[in-house]
């Protein structure tokens, strides 16, 4: 499940993490448009991400890191992390915040497997592909079982839809959801994990879990 391609190619996406006044509007197959709040991607962390970064006390994997700015913050306090991403110019961006990242898809063979202590898929991430549940199934040969935290940050309101979106009217069309926690968690359950704390801050809501095994 990939849809690298499209984000590879996405002028809007380019410019957006480039021009924080740029909005990045998605275009669903249904005909409703979604706003991704891509200056958001390009910010510093906020205090809420902060909070959430506080947690990861061992390596990290952020998957979909965009312009690295999770990954570059938790370099800068010494702790060691890796952004998955499969757009060049946000890889770009990453390394020159002094962030460690690959190009790649979440689906490609990545370092550490099975091995992680903590991963992340913050900023609707868990939107990525249009399929929640696949995420879930590729992270749970990631983490490092029993022991590996995944944060995912989902939508505040009780969703679970899913997408065929293109950015702007021409362009390809790839895979997006939106859900929410408790649609979140009847995937993520029968998958083995079990869920850790669930919390709202400043109007965003997060999960975290861990993989049994």
């Amino acid at each position: 499940m990939s849809d690298a391609g499209a984000w590879t190619a996405s002028a809007p996406y380019a410019r957006a993490i480039n021009d924080p006044t740029e909005q990045l509007v998605l275009h669903a197959d249904s005909g409703e448009t979604l706003l991704l709040d891509a200056a958001k991607f390009s910010a510093p962390p906020d205090a809420v991400d902060k909070a959430v970064l506080d947690r990861c006390l061992g390596p990290t994997l952020d998957l979909g890191c965009g312009p690295g700015r999770l990954v570059a913050e938790l370099a800068g306090r010494g702790v060691p992390a890796l952004g998955v991403d499969v757009a060049p110019f946000a890889l770009l961006l990453s390394r020159a915040n002094g962030a460690t990242a690959l190009r790649r898809s979440i689906f490609d063979r990545l370092p550490g497997a099975g091995r992680w202590p903590h991963a992340l898929l913050m900023d609707g991430n868990i939107g990525i592909g249009g399929d929640p549940g696949a995420l879930l199934e590729r992270l749970c040969t990631l983490m490092r079982p029993r022991s590996g935290e995944l944060i995912v940050e989902t939508e505040t309101e009780d969703v679970d839809v899913r997408y065929r979106v293109r950015f702007g009217y021409a362009g390809d069309e790839f895979g997006w959801a939106r859900i929410g926690s408790e649609a979140l968690l009847a995937l993520a359950i029968p998958l083995g994990y079990v869920a850790r704390q669930v919390w709202t801050a400043d109007g965003r809501r997060f999960v975290a879990l861990n993989y049994l095994g």
